[in-house]
Parts: C-alpha cells; sequence; structure tokens
C-alpha cells in the first residue's frame, strides 16, 4: 500500500503521473465534487479551501486559513458553480515559469529598474547616518 494523501494539505492527493488531484464530500451525502488535476499540490489545496467554504461555510477545515479572504466564493452551492470557483481559485496562484531564470532573480531585476523620470532619494545621506554611526 502507498499512501497517496498530501501529508499536511487537506483533501489532496497525488496521481501516479505526479499530477495532484482534489475533491471534496458533499455534507451529509455520500456523492462527492470533482475539483479537478492541477499541476502542484498548493493549487488542489486553494481549490480544497473554495469547495469547504461553498459547503461548509466559516466553521470550514481550511488548508490556508489566513489567506480564505482572497478566495472567489462560488454564486451559489452547486456542484458546477464550486468546480468554477474552485478552477479560478488555483489558477490564480499558478506558479511562474521559471524559463532558466529564478523567480527571486526576476524580483531583484525588476526591482532595479526604474525609469528615469522617477527621484531616488537616499535617506541614510538625507538625515546623515553615516555620521551619526561614526559619532557613536
Amino acid at each position: 500500500f502507498r499512501e497517496t494523501r498530501h501529508p499536511v494539505y487537506r483533501g489532496v492527493r497525488r496521481r501516479n503521473s505526479g499530477k495532484w488531484v482534489c475533491e471534496v464530500r458533499e455534507p451529509n451525502k455520500t456523492s462527492r465534487i470533482w475539483l479537478g488535476t492541477f499541476p502542484t499540490a498548493e493549487m488542489a489545496a486553494r481549490a480544497h479551501d473554495v469547495a469547504a467554504l461553498a459547503l461548509r461555510g466559516r466553521g470550514a477545515c481550511l488548508n490556508f486559513a489566513d489567506s480564505a479572504w482572497r478566495l472567489h466564493v462560488p454564486s451559489s452551492r452547486d456542484a458546477k458553480d464550486i468546480q468554477k470557483a474552485a478552477a479560478e481559485a488555483a489558477e490564480a496562484f499558478r506558479p511562474m515559469e521559471n524559463d532558466g531564470v529564478m523567480q527571486d532573480e526576476r524580483r531583484e531585476e525588476s526591482e532595479v529598474r526604474t525609469p528615469d523620470n522617477v527621484f531616488v532619494m537616499d535617506e541614510e545621506d538625507v538625515f546623515g547616518m553615516p555620521g551619526l554611526l561614526v559619532n557613536m
């Protein structure tokens, strides 16, 4: 027997292909709502959170309880609406492609570039921090 459930995220399983799937059981029923197949466990966990909020409300056990306010709420408790909202939430958290460059490096490059018409002020120089540190 090989365990396929994710060790941290609720409602998430790993397929043999390496992709992650998610489904939730409807309250007071034996049926389940299939939420889809996702490339990462985090995307599947976000989909689970949307469905759990829709079906169980504020008392639902969530994978990312601190970011529940960011999730799209389905218009109804219908399975199709829940599936659509779960897919949208998962896509919103899709990781960026790496193209051979690390994401941190991309972030640093974007922070370094500034347009020519932007005024940059060195706060340490304005408040005399180098002299203050020398005097201490």
